[in-house]
């Protein structure tokens, strides 16, 4: 499997680190031609906006929307949860999304910059150990669709969410050194997804 990680901001180094520790081939991509090549895609955190704007400069934005809508697995962390999601509440006006969650999500849900925090939090995927999340600026999901499962929540509030072929988290697993996010990702929904176009 190959996966690649959108490289127009954000942390896409450490989220390469994490895959390869899963034993993914992972490459930074940010052209039509390299995001052809992948079978996933990870859209890291940074700021929601402008990595919109950058894929539409980088001339790639309807592309990672109908990868993204035929099928595509993809994993977004925090900015990349926004641009999953199919409704953006306190957008910037114009702001755009790739779409492929049925999620409404609520942007610097947990506030600004300096009210940043780690958190310990049960995670559903089959472990009892809590994973540390590191949330900066996080958005949170305020509503999902049928089709749409919640694997964690910090006061109530969705934190990580998944449908068949995406998923997402509000928080930075890329930072925390612990790779179960990625693991998740690569074993419960990328791997799976490929498997049935087979």
């Amino acid at each position: 499997m190959k996966v690649g990680v959108l490289a127009l901001q954000g942390d896409v180094r450490e989220h390469i680190n994490s895959l390869f520790d899963c034993g993914v081939e992972a490459v930074a991509v940010r052209r039509a031609s390299e995001i052809q090549s992948v079978d996933a895609l990870v859209l890291p955190g940074g700021e929601s906006t402008t990595i919109s704007q950058l894929s539409e400069v980088f001339g790639v934005y309807q592309l990672i929307k109908e990868r993204i809508a035929s099928g595509m697995p993809v994993y977004g962390s925090c900015a990349g949860m926004i641009l999953l999601a199919e409704e953006i509440l306190d957008a910037k006006v114009g702001q755009k999304s790739f779409g492929g969650l049925e999620i409404a999500v609520r942007r610097n849900a947990f506030g600004r910059q300096i009210d940043s925090f780690e958190s310990d939090i049960e995670f559903a995927d089959g472990s009892t150990d809590l994973m540390k999340a590191v949330f900066i600026r996080a958005p949170w999901v305020e509503r999902v669709s049928d089709s749409v499962q919640i694997l964690a929540s910090v006061d109530s509030h969705p934190v990580a969410v998944r449908s068949k072929t995406a998923l997402a988290t509000s928080f930075h697993p890329e930072l925390s050194g612990d790779d179960r996010i990625h693991r998740y990702f690569i074993e419960q929904v990328a791997r799976p997804a490929l498997e049935k176009v087979k």
